[in-house]
């Protein structure tokens, strides 16, 4: 898979803030420059946010791409509505993003609102599913699942992204409309977030992708800014739900469900780790439904926003509050169940296997911990590798040498010349020396 987390190399400079932020361990710093393990990545956008030389960007698609096609389709998340001050209503956005060269908008809040009531009409879809059930609506947490926590996949929901929802029935709309071919008209999503724009190209439910291009609420934003001042009065566009609306901050989306479920609502990759060791081993017996946002606040917090997570989060809830609440009716303006259902089944992504054989499998383990017993266990990161673990899997897999660790080096070296090397190392992991004695 290609992921949308890319390095620029003329920028970083191997300092390892990214690879001790991963929660994936997907990341390591060898020759200076830091590389990204793909198989391994799960797109939750943490190296973007921690660089500190914004060396890591996840590219999207241009707006050169808009003229590929005849017509075409922006699908706002609610996530941009949050990233301006004082606006009055998301009309002013919708109408900007018009005047910026799209043919229509259709709101992703839309798709989530259809979902959150059809699962309040229909709560018996979901109860022969293991409980808690696990929210599908992000590609990080999916990814993580599927990689780390392959037991819990019978327990994720099996409905699409609210973005597909939303890009199959523009799509629809637009050919009525307009009379074109579905391929002439191109469907781009505006996204918070990294995971959303690797979803888009190599979605985890879909066999085929229905969104045509992802651009950063980021690069939206900037550009919206001049055509939104100039609006004085703006049309009646925006028609989704309160419920589809909150589906963009933590706890947004249990909340729309509305269907008297003991609910977890749980943002931050660390927490969302932990939850889902406590629900693999049966923890957490009480909880009906999870919902997992990788990102700090849920997508108001992702890595191609603009504004500060809780900020954005605090403008969200006051404009959805201020602001009309049309009904969404899954039954009466969509009506097919099938149109929300996955069609590609999520399997486990044995990212962390050793090898095929289980029996060189075993060896490779074995060689493994012994090496992890030899070294220091300090986590400091100076070999390239985020832990001990992982640069003793490093040099066994040949992607590493044991002289990458200079606690190794220097074992080697005093070994060798009896030389105290303690000289040459960091400060903090030279070894404390006892107190000289003073002459009295």
């Amino acid at each position: 898979m290609k992921h949308s987390a890319a390095i620029d190399y003329a920028r970083c400079r191997g300092c390892t803030t990214c690879m001790k932020s991963c929660p994936a361990q997907a990341i390591r710093v060898r020759r200076g420059k830091a590389t990204i393990l793909d198989e391994r990545c799960i797109d939750c956008g943490n190296c973007i946010k921690a660089c500190p030389h914004k060396a890591i960007q996840a590219h999207g698609d241009s707006f050169d791409r808009l003229g590929d096609f005849r017509y075409t389709v922006a699908l706002p998340d609610p996530v941009l509505y949050g990233q301006f001050q004082n606006l009055e209503s998301p009309d002013r956005v919708l109408e900007a993003l018009l005047k910026l060269g799209f043919d229509s908008v259709y709101e992703v809040a839309k798709g989530a609102g259809y979902i959150s009531d059809y699962v309040q009409k229909h709560p018996e879809v979901v109860v022969e599913q293991e409980r808690p059930v696990i929210s599908s609506a992000c590609p990080a947490v999916l990814r993580l699942i599927r990689t780390r926590f392959p037991d819990l996949l019978p327990h994720i929901t099996t409905n699409i992204l609210p973005m597909e929802l939303a890009a199959i029935l523009a799509r629809r709309e637009a050919v009525k409309k307009t009379g074109l071919k579905p391929e002439e008209i191109g469907v781009f999503a505006i996204v918070p977030c990294s995971a959303q724009v690797t979803a888009i190209r190599h979605p985890d439910d879909l066999q085929t992708p229905v969104i045509d291009g992802a651009l950063s609420i980021r690069k939206v934003y900037v550009r919206l800014l001049g055509p939104m001042q100039k609006i004085k009065r703006p049309k009646r566009l925006s028609s989704a739900s309160r419920a589809g609306q909150r589906w963009s901050y933590c706890s947004g989306e249990a909340d729309a469900r509305s269907t008297g479920e003991r609910y977890l609502a749980v943002d931050g990759m660390d927490s969302v780790i932990s939850i889902l060791a406590a629900i693999e081993d049966g923890r957490v017996p009480d909880v009906d439904f999870v919902e997992l946002s990788a990102c700090t606040q849920g997508c108001v917090g992702g890595c191609l926003t603009a504004e500060d997570p809780f900020v954005a989060a605090m403008r969200l809830r006051n404009l959805i509050d201020a602001g009309p609440d049309p009904a969404n009716d899954f039954d009466a303006e969509v009506g097919d169940p099938a149109l929300l259902q996955a069609d590609k089944e999520l399997e486990f992504a044995p990212v962390y296997l050793l090898d095929e054989d289980r029996g060189v499998a075993m060896e490779k383990m074995a060689a493994i911990h012994e090496l992890e017993r030899q070294l220091p266990g300090l986590l400091c990161g100076s070999c390239g590798a985020p832990s001990c673990h992982a640069f003793a899997e490093d040099v066994v897999l040949g992607r590493a040498d044991r002289s990458d660790c200079i606690f190794q080096v220097r074992a080697r070296v005093q070994k060798e010349t009896g030389a105290d090397m303690d000289e040459y190392l960091p400060a903090p992991f030279r070894r404390q020396r006892p107190p000289e004695k003073k002459d009295t």
